[in-house]
């Protein structure tokens, strides 16, 4: 019996994963392209995934890993910024697999980049509330920050956030007067879950460059709901 090709391997775990994204590698295992099957992380898996770094981790040990795959459940193959975002973050060539269209598509990282800081889906790990600070800075500053490793999923970063950590070891030093705000000052608000778990930086004129899960990354007003959720003010260290 002719065995499956990776690409047929994945067409049938796709279509058992919908309407949910379903993801994956392409990894060289005992000399041949294989599918190797991962668990998606993310909170809206019908429109965007997250791959679990556990199951990267096991593929990593068991072969050498070349791409990543996931499906489109609706709609074309066509990449998105989202896409295109992720694939540059991971380094690999994406394939999107559009169920209802029964078609593929090849992505390659080649340095692209999201056009504006204003507009970004939310991506754990590529575009969030600390990549859009970092982001401004190289833009605007021409400062490259600290990246620190991310905890597996959001809801481990909510459960335990590390900013008040990593702030002060990536430069940064906190201020006692939290009314003198300067341009590139990081603001540390408490949240809805009451961790101090959420980021932004203030541009100045009383408006912060913010971006929330489940939102576009925006220019915002610092208003009275940020200034009473305000919990450190952080002064880079120039």
């Amino acid at each position: 019996m002719r065995k499956m090709s990776w690409k047929e391997s994945f067409k049938k775990y796709a279509k058992k994963q919908k309407p949910d994204e379903a993801c994956g590698l392409l990894a060289i295992i005992k000399g041949k392209e294989t599918f190797w099957p991962c668990k998606n992380l993310a909170e809206g898996k019908f429109e965007f995934f997250i791959l679990d770094p556990d199951d990267w981790a096991e593929c990593e040990d068991t072969g050498e890993v070349i791409g990543v795959i996931h499906s489109h459940p609706i709609g074309p193959a066509n990449p998105s910024d989202t896409d295109r975002a992720a694939c540059e973050h991971l380094g690999f060539p994406y394939y999107i697999y559009s169920i209802e269209h029964d078609h593929w598509e090849k992505l390659e990282p080649v340095g692209w980049k999201a056009p504006s800081l204003i507009g970004r889906k939310f991506i754990w790990g590529k575009y969030d509330c600390w990549s859009i600070i970092s982001d401004w800075y190289l833009e605007t500053k021409n400062i490259k920050l600290m990246q620190w490793k991310r905890p597996k999923t959001i809801k481990a970063h909510i459960q335990n956030p590390e900013f008040e950590k990593a702030l002060p070891i990536g430069g940064f030093i906190k201020q006692s007067d939290h009314k003198n705000l300067k341009v590139g000052d990081v603001l540390l608000f408490q949240s809805v879950t009451g961790n101090n778990d959420h980021v932004a930086v203030y541009i100045g004129d009383m408006m912060i460059l913010n971006h929330s899960i489940r939102s576009l990354s925006c220019r915002e007003l610092f208003d009275l709901k940020y200034q009473q959720a305000l919990k450190g003010v952080y002064r880079y260290a120039t």
